[in-house]
């Protein structure tokens, strides 16, 4: 289909909430040219969705979990930005806990006419489309914005996460092996790192080939838990590699972060060691197949804390080793 306008699609959290924005921006892409407003934590994941065409990385000094301050100049940036960028529509996508309103403001400014958004608050002309917030998981709740604003998943689009075919990694992996992902920018969304070890201990005793992934920052955590019982690739690959490593897997077992998502684009079974930090029915492994681990009645629940505030972290660290080895079993035999 040609293409006949610009869409802007506003997505500033980290690579995990890019992702999870994917069926939106594919159905922009359906009809426009799309630029994606993203943060520098989700710019490796917006450089993986089809649909992309142009990409703008702004730390937004009122999403970020480590804020800069907020600056005229700054500000006057991305306004200039996006006026370059001439989008008709803008979609702004947000967590629950997030308000659409400042970068409306800011996109009002750079002449945007047509602005459509989740939003509690009362948003005088800052909205065009404002939708109410509903209990979907995050896939859905991103798309039902572009909905709104009048575009559509393109026919035999049904809504699945998807990214680029990753780069053949086999010579680094082969296939058949399962992944353990350790890490998380929120430690309360992942168990303990002693934990994991005795997951991945359990998992090779078990007969699997385990590969510990995790970024550059998070190689003493991958080496500690790979131990030796795994390759250990913490701070070796790219996230368009690590996708490759992915889609490569039987199973992967991982928290509530961004690794889950890409699993769930590649279409990879996902063992999800899921905290109560967040709701599952949100942000749990979307339309792929896995199993939800982890005691979601915790006292923690809801809370949406990024550090444990509750000693022994039992939401996490009470799942005992010999139950992830059956869940990966289980999936491994089903996806088999």
């Amino acid at each position: 289909m040609e293409k006949h306008g610009r869409a802007l699609v506003a997505r500033l959290d980290s690579n995990g909430d890019v992702l999870l924005a994917g069926p939106a921006v594919r159905a922009a892409a359906a009809t426009h040219r799309v630029t994606l407003l993203c943060g520098p934590s989700g710019e490796q994941a917006a450089r993986l969705l089809p649909g992309v065409d142009d990409l703008l990385v702004w730390r937004c000094p009122w999403i970020v979990a480590d804020p800069p301050a907020t600056r005229a100049e700054d500000l006057a940036t991305v306004v200039d930005a996006v006026r370059r960028a001439k989008p008709e529509t803008a979609l702004i996508l947000t967590s629950f806990h997030q308000s659409p309103l400042p970068l409306a403001l800011l996109l009002r400014l750079a002449g945007v006419p047509q602005i459509a958004a989740i939003c509690p608050d009362y948003p005088g002309s800052l909205l065009d489309h404002r939708l109410p917030d509903t209990d979907l998981p995050e896939p859905e709740r991103a798309l039902g914005v572009a909905v709104a604003a009048g575009f559509s998943l393109p026919p035999g689009d049904t809504g699945e996460l998807q990214v680029l075919a990753p780069p053949d990694v086999s010579q680094l992996v082969g296939s058949g092996h399962v992944v353990v992902h350790p890490g998380a920018t929120a430690p309360a969304r992942v168990p303990s790192p002693h934990r994991t070890r005795a997951i991945v201990a359990a998992l090779a005793e078990h007969g699997h080939r385990v590969v510990v992934t995790g970024g550059p920052a998070e190689t003493e955590l991958t080496a500690e838990v790979a131990g030796p019982h795994a390759l250990d690739l913490g701070g070796r690959i790219t996230f368009a590699e690590l996708a490759g490593v992915l889609a490569a897997a039987r199973v992967v077992v991982v928290g509530n972060t961004a690794a889950a998502h890409l699993a769930a684009a590649v279409g990879t079974p996902v063992v999800s060691l899921f905290a109560p930090v967040v709701p599952a029915i949100r942000w749990a492994p979307y339309r792929v197949a896995h199993v939800l681990l982890g005691d979601q009645d915790a006292p923690c629940a809801g809370t949406r804390t990024r550090t444990c505030p509750v000693p022994g972290h039992p939401c996490l660290d009470t799942i005992a080793a010999a139950e992830v080895v059956a869940a990966v079993d289980s999936m491994a035999r089903a996806a088999a």
